[in-house]
């Protein structure tokens, strides 16, 4: 069985690496980059699985999170709450001794003497003595409570006493789930009947053989039988047979030889730093973790900030290390796409590692995105060449080149069975007669007049001024080189990969030759991207969640890339897109393109104008505005002017009066300026959106905590 449950069919697009023939034994613990918590494995995978998580605001990491109120407690300075403390003290004491020694009369002592019967009074009994001193202690704990409550001994206790120091020295002890509650004991598959399943998977997870991915994968095979995609008595044969190992994904591999991040495979997060605590931030977010998962991705990351801000490192790596775990755990399809390189990390994270331009490439790239219909094979491939060169305004189309090349795709593939290659597409585009002729006489007497209509249309049109093949061809000549010779093949003699592949949770690594072939690169970029957004438009199984990180999109955000990430939310899939610079982007292009992605981020050393566009789309609030004037006071008295002369010289300052103006003023919640100005090196700010469309405000967050 594969990861979802059911028998691995997978061709050779999607499952470039063989399973094992017999159910693996537990390797060895991966590496994990220091600094970085140990993973949840052997003894601790228990302790990870039964660990709080409560629901939390979107964004928040939700492992071991205690909730905070939404408005921010007013906090009495120490100082003031102990001067205030001792002084509610002193008047009582003060209350007391003069009610005590009769200064304010004996109307208090009225209650007790109705209660006491003159039999009482002489002689003294000791009834009566108790009752009386009783009394005392009662008008004594009354006044008590009164200065208590004003002097607000409670918060002293609360702050001061033995429960502040049993928080500060007692380690928080969780009670241990109950059986039917246990998630270690899985009893969502003893309800459904399958004891022995779940009796050989606790077993195994107490023995310290389960791992997070496990689980995870697990999990998933068993929402698969759920749902009716595949049945109970497959599952449970094949965890009875491979016990924490069963479902395996088609790699074999039950995780990454290393992690550089914190994950939690349970809600599907990984952490990307902590929430700063400052005034700026909502306090209900202010020191907690920042937590990433599908359903923040599913409405697209879009992350600018200049190089060594910490993009690759603290943002990409972390999102694809995570997305490669859920795979293997069978949840989502990755595929990440940087320079040759980027440090997207190691190779053996990765099912499928294209390296174009490089001869020692076990994998090629499909030109044509795997499809068999020529129109849409033509309007990927006019995106990747031409879209860039497009009207960048929103409403614009590469209609004519995808007209252009369907022409020539489509009597091409009715000849030949394939579709063209780079040096015969080129030819075919610079409207060479050999082959333009070979396709006419090919065609001829087929009954295929349709395409004959198609390849006459072309000649009528070579050599016209608004012909668009020439340009077609010069953008197909940039891959015309040397250095991709071995790349592209239509013949069938590569392994070429194909965004078709996405049905499956396939884990992707392109590295782009940008070093010598800048040009080129970001035409693969805009290529990956179009058949990425048309892929997953037609993908059956679509619980499998699917995403592509592009690392430096310089070049590749056009208007129909912008319309094709407006329509991934509805699909279960999204992208991951970083910048350099809003400015790598056509002005009419950044409003949409920041409209188009849920999640924003800017990172330390933005420009001005950059921030600029973040500080619009992320809108003004109503803020609280106190506005203070010191007025001098003028004394009108001798007496007075010489109390202010003996207040200048003690404190060497004129006596004054304070005025505070309260008012509600809109104001942006964060400028152009404090983007560019006031992020500390190693912070971002961020707006998160889930696919439930919850939001978070703009946070200033560490990516180093």
């Amino acid at each position: 069985m594969d990861s979802d449950g059911t028998q691995d069919a997978r061709g050779t697009h999607a499952n470039p690496v063989p399973r094992p023939a017999g159910p693996p034994e537990v390797p060895p613990r991966p590496t994990t980059a220091p600094g970085v918590p140990p993973r949840p494995d052997g003894a601790a995978f228990l302790t990870w699985l039964r660990a709080p998580r409560p629901d939390a605001l979107p964004g928040v990491w939700r492992f071991g999170h205690r909730p905070r109120p939404e408005e921010e407690p007013e906090l009495i300075p120490a100082r003031q709450l102990i001067s205030g403390a001792v002084i509610a003290f002193l008047v009582g004491w003060l209350i007391w001794s003069l009610l005590w020694n009769g200064y304010l009369g004996g109307w208090w002592l009225l209650p007790l003497y109705a209660m006491i019967p003159d039999s009482w009074v002489q002689p003294h009994s000791f009834a009566s003595v108790v009752v009386v001193y009783a009394y005392y202690v009662l008008i004594a704990l009354v006044i008590m409570i009164g200065v208590g409550r004003l002097g607000r001994w409670s918060e002293i206790w609360r702050r001061y006493g033995p429960p502040a120091w049993s928080r500060a020295t007692a380690p928080h002890a969780e009670r241990p789930p109950v059986p039917e509650q246990d998630p270690a004991e899985w009893p969502q598959l003893r309800a459904a009947g399958a004891v022995d399943a779940a009796e050989r998977l606790a077993t195994e997870a107490r023995a310290g053989l389960m791992r997070d991915v496990d689980h995870a994968r697990i999990v998933r095979a068993w929402q698969g039988v759920r749902s009716g995609r595949h049945s109970l008595a497959a599952f449970t044969g094949a965890v009875l047979s491979d016990g924490a190992a069963a479902c395996l994904h088609p790699s074999g591999e039950r995780d990454l030889p290393a992690r550089i991040a914190r994950h939690d495979l349970l809600t599907g997060q990984v952490r990307l730093g902590t929430t700063a605590d400052d005034p700026r931030n909502p306090y209900a977010y202010r020191g907690a973790g920042l937590g990433l998962g599908t359903d923040l991705l599913g409405t697209s990351l879009l992350a600018v900030g200049p190089a060594g801000s910490g993009k690759t490192g603290t943002v990409v790596q972390p999102l694809a290390e995570s997305l490669c775990l859920q795979a293997l755990a069978g949840r989502a399809a990755v595929v990440v796409v940087g320079a040759a390189g980027a440090g997207l990390g190691p190779v053996d994270s990765y099912d499928v590692v294209v390296r174009v331009g490089n001869p020692e490439s076990v994998y090629d790239l499909d030109l044509y995105g795997g499809t068999g219909d020529p129109d849409e094979a033509a309007a990927v491939l006019a995106e990747a060449l031409v879209g860039d060169l497009a009207d960048p305004h929103p409403g614009s189309d590469s209609r004519r080149s995808t007209t252009v090349l369907a022409q020539l795709l489509g009597p091409f593939r009715a000849v030949h069975g394939r579709f063209p290659s780079v040096p015969e597409l080129r030819q075919l585009l610079d409207g060479a007669p050999g082959p333009l002729d070979a396709l006419r006489t090919a065609l001829q007497g087929s009954g295929q007049e349709s395409l004959l209509r198609e390849l006459d249309a072309r000649e009528r049109q070579l050599g016209h001024p608004g012909d668009v093949a020439p340009v077609l061809a010069d953008r197909v000549a940039l891959l015309d080189r040397p250095a991709f010779a071995g790349f592209f093949d239509t013949s069938g003699q590569s392994k070429p990969f194909s965004l078709k592949a996405l049905d499956h949770p396939v884990r992707v690594r392109i590295d782009l030759p940008e070093r010598g072939h800048a040009d080129a690169s970001r035409m693969l970029a805009r290529l990956v991207l179009a058949q990425f957004t048309a892929s997953v438009a037609v993908r059956e199984d679509r619980s499998l969640f699917a995403c592509l990180v592009l690392d430096d999109a310089t070049g590749v955000v056009t208007p129909e890339a912008v319309r094709g990430i407006q329509r991934l939310r509805s699909g279960n899939a999204g992208v991951v897109v970083t910048l350099r610079t809003l400015d790598d982007v056509p002005r009419p292009l950044r409003g949409p393109l920041l409209g188009a992605t849920g999640c924003r981020m800017a990172l330390s050393g933005l420009t001005p104008w950059d921030g600029q566009d973040f500080a619009e789309v992320w809108g003004k609030e109503w803020t609280e505005a106190r506005d203070v004037t010191d007025r001098q006071i003028i004394a009108e008295t001798p007496a007075g002017k010489a109390l202010h002369v003996l207040r200048r010289v003690i404190t060497g300052k004129a006596p004054t009066q304070r005025a505070v103006t309260v008012r509600q003023v809109e104001r942006e919640r964060w400028s152009a300026s404090e983007l560019a100005h006031a992020v500390p090196p190693g912070h971002a700010v961020l707006s998160l959106t889930n696919v439930k469309g919850e939001h978070a405000p703009p946070l200033l967050v560490d990516l180093r905590g």
